[in-house]
């Protein structure tokens, strides 16, 4: 998809239902925008029209076309990608955010109430895609044209996605489709176990009417049909109470076999600004962005910027050319530090040498951290020069140099959705589960041979265990909006036997209550919808 098309959308319909907002009717300000009625006027609109469904979960609206989609006090702020990234990350011993914005602390420390305005940002955010892509399907459902056809595909693969991270955050959503009409009503409340069910069938009957695999980066494509089919199948337990490990590896097996993706040969090409999939075979599936066409703070944008500091990680790309760099916001604990770094065999039994501040003697070169005034973070809102930097993603391109859409304030790094590695460590775990732990090393050493550039960081059968599986999973995908979902899997979210600091408010961290593996449905939506039951412990 052009890079331009995918900001070009423009809003469906006069009125369309959005269950998070009571009384929001979304109408385009411009009376000459494409309206439902005249999409089938010129086939270039549907392509356009779907581009605004796929920007909705990347940018905050149209910008001098139409303003944000929703309005808040800084609309960057709550975006899709930035509230997910904030919702996967600090709540986990991943990141914490020295920030002292409303809801940041606690997210930091999982004491979270309904109230919180990131979860209600991206449940509201999520709600808008789908109410996007249902309008759209609605409109596109019955044409025959070939190229349509295959948008449609595309709107329901993207409400999927939508519905996917709505049962894994909030469990039992409020559920619309393309069967609904528009205008004001309340929608029902569906449970998880069979909003899971809806979003498999759905994955299965556009499986073979989306594009080939490598069909038209960053067009969702089989593969990426096949990968968000492996991550539900991956995390079915969590989401019905009964594995499907088997089906979790055929679908890994499908993106595998296709023989269109391998892995990068230099792991940091996935976070860097020519990490698209029209240069990198790694990626499968991501929110694209670039420097020209897709302005804000969001996205990479946000994570390059909210990890850097004027002293510690300054922001690569900026070079003192603007104000607006070194937000001094996110970094890591020294719990997660001793996930990546293997201190021991690094090490020794000793001290980190104060001269290694960025980890160069670690083997495994997916390290991309530095350390900081202090490991220890003497407080949940401390400064964020305590903890250590991380400075994974880059405006940069691999090699070091500027990026062909090159801005001063804006990063042209795609943000990673699905990645060809996450293939094979989901086949992995699905391999481990079903006891055939002789395979899945196989997956995981190809993974570890790219990170120590030889098979001295390869393991034996004997070595794979849960946890090891978990670490490493930490290891590759550290970053991006993955750990919360990893650690609810593995047990280890709130009342298992792994804290972190901050982890319940307490330095040294403490068990959570369990109800807290998902998140509360937004207490305004409760309050404006009769549907709606709060989810249990809130």
């Amino acid at each position: 998809m052009n890079k331009k098309i995918f900001i070009l959308g423009i809003i469906l319909s006069t009125t369309m239902v959005i269950s998070c907002v009571k009384d929001l009717n979304v109408k385009p300000i411009d009376p000459n925008s494409i309206l439902a009625g005249n999409l089938g006027d010129n086939p270039a609109y549907m392509k356009e029209v779907l581009g605004k469904i796929y920007a909705s979960f990347i940018i905050n609206g149209q910008g001098s076309n139409g303003g944000p989609d929703i309005s808040a006090p800084d609309n960057d702020f709550f975006t899709t990608t930035r509230a997910l990234w904030n919702c996967q990350e600090i709540t986990t011993d991943e990141a914490i955010c020295a920030w002292g914005d409303v809801g940041i602390a606690d997210l930091n420390t999982q004491t979270w109430s309904p109230n919180n305005p990131f979860l209600t940002a991206l449940y509201q955010r999520l709600s808008l895609s789908v109410t996007y892509a249902n309008d759209f399907i609605r409109y596109t459902n019955g044409n025959t044209d070939p190229a349509v056809m295959q948008y449609n595909a595309e709107a329901r693969f993207l409400r999927a996605l939508a519905y996917t991270w709505d049962m894994d955050l909030f469990a039992n959503p409020p559920f619309t489709t393309d069967a609904d009409g528009v205008g004001k009503f309340f929608p029902k409340q569906i449970q998880r176990a069979n909003l899971f069910n809806y979003v498999v069938s759905e994955l299965h009957s556009i499986e073979t009417k989306l594009g080939a695999p490598k069909f038209s980066y960053p067009e969702a494509d089989q593969a990426a049909c096949w990968m968000l089919l492996a991550r539900l199948y991956l995390n079915a337990e969590v989401y019905t109470g009964t594995a499907k490990y088997d089906s979790c590896k055929i679908y890994c097996d499908k993106v595998i076999s296709s023989g269109a993706y391998s892995l990068a040969t230099n792991y940091r090409q996935n976070f860097s600004a020519d990490n698209d999939g029209n240069h990198n075979p790694e990626m499968i599936f991501a929110w694209e962005q670039d420097g020209v066409n897709t302005q804000g703070y969001v996205g990479t944008t946000f994570i390059i910027e909210s990890c850097s500091d004027a002293t510690y990680v300054r922001a690569e790309r900026f070079g003192g050319l603007t104000s607006n760099t070194d937000w001094n916001g996110n970094r890591t604990k020294r719990q997660f530090m001793n996930v990546l770094v293997d201190t021991l065999s690094t090490y020794g039994n000793v001290a980190i040498p104060l001269g290694d501040s960025i980890f160069a003697q670690c083997k495994d070169k997916r390290v991309y951290l530095k350390t900081k005034k202090s490991m220890v973070i003497p407080s949940a809102s401390s400064s964020g020069d305590y903890g250590i930097g991380v400075y994974k993603f880059t405006a940069k391109n691999t090699d070091g140099s500027q990026a062909a859409d090159y801005n001063p304030a804006y990063a042209s790094t795609d943000f990673p959705v699905f990645r060809y590695a996450d293939a094979l460590l989901m086949r992995a775990e699905a391999l481990h589960r079903l006891g055939d732990d002789a395979n899945a090393v196989l997956d995981i050493n190809t993974v570890r041979t790219r990170a120590y550039g030889d098979a001295s960081g390869n393991i034996t059968p004997g070595q794979l265990t849960d946890q090891f599986l978990l670490d490493e999973r930490g290891r590759e995908f550290y970053f991006e909006a993955q750990r919360r979902t990893d650690l609810v899997r593995f047990g280890k979210f709130t009342n298992g036997n792994y804290n972190w600091p901050w982890k319940g408010g307490s330095l040294n961290g403490i068990n959570t209550d369990s109800h807290l593996n998902i998140f509360p449905i937004p207490g305004a939506e409760v309050s404006s919808n009769p549907n709606i039951i709060q989810n249990p412990g809130y």
